[in-house]
């Protein structure tokens, strides 16, 4: 049979670089008032009046209208209408997308020292997006922006401080910022901030603010810190211990998509920790951690085909998982392949791509690709005959305890 288990957090910070952006509800309550200006062509009313038609606000939803208003008061120099415009043409909503006219309008605001637009200016000339790449400009407007309390650009800056991109590396900046951000809501900073105080960059570790952060973000639902929350209940770290808050979490973040918490979740069914055991599910969120590219889900899948676990038994599609995961350097699919090759279930036999996948999975210390290696050097399939070479990977493998290159070196 085969193994199931969880992923960990691993050893390092990860760094999201998720952009959002914002737009000003400036509409006042008196929707009568607001139109009678609008129509005397006041800009702020104007700018109100788009806003109500972007959200749907106290009349139907009409981006063409909400568009035209913001228009007709960024020609008249309001910086909100110009940054709502320059947000609307970079994401093609409305109206068709050009960043070209979104960088061109975003500006126009920026100059006037409108933060969103300053924001977002900044994730153009990040991206090379309307305006030629330029990651100097892209923090000199964030940096303006951050000082003005946005949280977008608080957050961004955070990263380039915290991977040294554009400016030196400064750790202290970067948690500066993470906090600025995390403090408004931002729910990728919080993610982020618990990031960093579990495992202590820039600052000593400290589980509990860590547990505190990923809650944060958890509560607003963002996936990173869901699953992040839920491998803490697992081991009681900052959190009590509860398998059953556990997967909990890892069920949110999975249906969103969180391929480490499908994984996970995915575990948790197979063993009946936490929730009552069900194959099913168990396959159904191993497939999905597959789909979305985990490399030991795509491991287990092959052996759900391959054993007929939870599935119709099929090697055609064990070989096609079983590749998936070898192809990532998933060392027990390396060789597990090479067994499909050697016996032809599901491949055509073939002791060349048995050899090359034995091989690989030898490379990384599999006691089994190593003893399958020498018996393909015994044999002379594959490769030439030689008995040193099987002796030679015999001998690495029964030196892990493999018990059939114990038994060939006792033979031969």
């Amino acid at each position: 049979m085969f193994s199931v288990f969880k992923r960990g957090l691993g050893s390092s910070v990860v760094l999201f670089s998720v952009l959002i952006f914002a737009s000003h509800a400036s509409a006042s309550p008196d929707l009568n008032k607001i139109q009678r200006a609008a129509l005397l062509g006041n800009a702020d009313a104007q700018t109100s009046l788009g806003v109500r038609y972007e959200k749907g606000d106290g009349v139907a939803q009409d981006m063409a209208q909400s568009v035209a208003r913001y228009r007709k008061a960024a020609e008249q120099g309001n910086a909100y209408a110009q940054s709502n415009l320059g947000r609307l043409y970079l994401q093609g909503i409305g109206l068709e997308k050009d960043a070209a006219l979104a960088a061109l309008w975003s500006r126009k605001a920026a100059e006037q020292n409108e933060p969103v637009a300053q924001s977002n200016l900044g994730f153009l000339y990040e991206h090379g997006e309307g305006v030629e790449k330029n990651i100097p400009q892209a923090i000199a407007w964030y940096t303006k922006a951050a000082e003005q309390g946005d949280a977008v650009a608080q957050f961004n800056l955070a990263v380039h401080y915290d991977q040294g991109d554009g400016v030196t590396q400064d750790l202290q900046k970067a948690l500066t910022y993470y906090r600025k951000a995390a403090e408004q809501g931002a729910a990728n900073a919080q993610c982020q901030l618990g990031a960093i105080y579990q495992y202590g960059r820039g600052v000593s570790k400290d589980i509990n603010e860590a547990a505190h952060w990923y809650a944060l973000s958890a509560g607003q639902d963002y996936p990173a810190a869901q699953y992040r929350l839920g491998v803490l209940y697992g081991t009681g770290e900052g959190v009590p211990q509860s398998h059953v808050e556990e997967a909990s979490w890892y069920l949110k973040a999975a249906k969103q998509g969180d391929a480490s918490a499908q994984f996970n979740l995915a575990a948790m069914y197979a063993n009946g920790e936490g929730v009552t055991e069900d194959q099913d599910k168990a396959v159904y969120w191993y497939r999905q951690a597959a789909d979305n590219g985990v490399a030991f889900a795509q491991h287990n899948m092959g052996v759900f085909y391959e054993h007929g676990t939870g599935v119709r038994r099929d090697l055609v599609e064990a070989a096609s998982w079983y590749r998936k995961a070898a192809e990532q350097g998933n060392a027990k699919s390396q060789f597990n392949l090479g067994l499909l090759y050697v016996k032809g279930d599901g491949v055509e036999q073939d002791y060349f791509a048995a050899e090359k996948w034995f091989r690989l999975a030898a490379d990384q210390g599999h006691s089994g690709g190593q003893a399958s290696l020498g018996n393909l050097y015994f044999m002379g399939e594959g490769v030439r005959k030689d008995r040193a070479q099987a002796l030679f990977w015999w001998k690495k493998a029964a030196d892990q305890g493999n018990k059939e290159a114990q038994a060939s070196l006792e033979r031969f």
